[in-house]
C-alpha cells in the first residue's frame, strides 16, 4: 500500500469511526463534499495541508493518519469515537415534534 492509499484508507476509517459523513469532514475543512470524495476515490490527492487539517480535526497527530488506517483509529480520541446507541457526530437530534409523529 503506497502513502496515497494509506491516507485514503486512515480517512475513511476515521469517517467511519466517528460516524462523521464526507460532508461533515468537508464543512470542518473547509472544502467541498466533492473535493473529499475526489481525494477519497484518488482521482485527486490529500496534500500534507490537508493531512494536518485532516488530523487536527480528529485530534490526531499527523503522522499517526499517514501511518495508515490501524495507526489512525488507534489514536482517536475515545470522545470522537462512535459508540452504540449515540447518533453520529454532527447528526441532528429529532424535536419533540418529530418524535411524537
Amino acid at each position: 500500500m503506497n502513502l496515497e492509499e494509506r491516507v485514503r484508507s486512515a480517512v475513511a476509517a476515521l469517517l467511519h469511526a466517528t460516524g462523521e459523513s464526507q460532508t461533515r469532514l468537508a464543512d470542518a475543512l473547509g472544502v467541498t463534499q466533492a473535493q473529499v470524495s475526489r481525494r477519497q476515490s484518488g482521482t485527486a490527492g490529500w496534500s500534507l495541508n490537508d493531512c494536518e487539517a485532516v488530523a487536527a480535526h480528529y485530534g490526531i497527530d499527523a503522522l499517526d493518519l499517514l501511518a495508515g488506517p490501524t495507526r489512525a483509529v488507534e489514536a482517536l480520541p475515545a470522545a470522537r469515537r462512535r459508540t452504540p446507541g449515540r447518533p453520529p457526530a454532527g447528526a441532528r437530534t429529532p424535536t419533540v415534534e418529530e418524535t411524537v409523529r
